[in-house]
């Protein structure tokens, strides 16, 4: 879960929509549940519409952001600065989606505009 919460916040950074990201999990025998899942993610995407035009952006714009962000996700502070703050949740238990997004806004949203404004 807070994998999805970082990589929907690197998005948001790029300036792309975060439901564009979705991680769902379902296994090999619920299949009606995985077309489910599929079709959902499928029929929002198709209404945000094209990538770029629908998020105000030239594709060379969310390209340049992109890259920052992949270049941001590698950085060694960033990575440890999430570690320390996977460690810290661990040890309060409670992964509820209002703890992590206060988590990351407190412990990584500066580290992550500091490293994507490198590029």
């Amino acid at each position: 879960m807070i994998m999805e919460h970082f990589s929907r916040r690197l998005l948001t950074e790029s300036g792309i929509h975060p439901d564009r990201f979705r991680l769902d999990w379902a296994s090999a025998a619920q299949a009606p549940l995985y077309v489910e899942l599929i079709t959902k993610f499928t029929e929002r995407v198709k209404e945000l519409g094209p990538l770029g035009s629908s998020d105000g952006k030239s594709l060379e714009e969310i390209r340049a952001k992109l890259a920052a962000a992949a270049s941001a996700a590698s950085s060694v502070k960033l990575r440890t600065q999430f570690a320390r703050l996977t460690l810290e949740m661990r040890q309060e238990k409670d992964y509820s989606s209002e703890h992590i997004e206060a988590k990351m806004s407190e412990k990584l949203d500066d580290a992550i505009a500091r490293e994507m404004g490198k590029q």
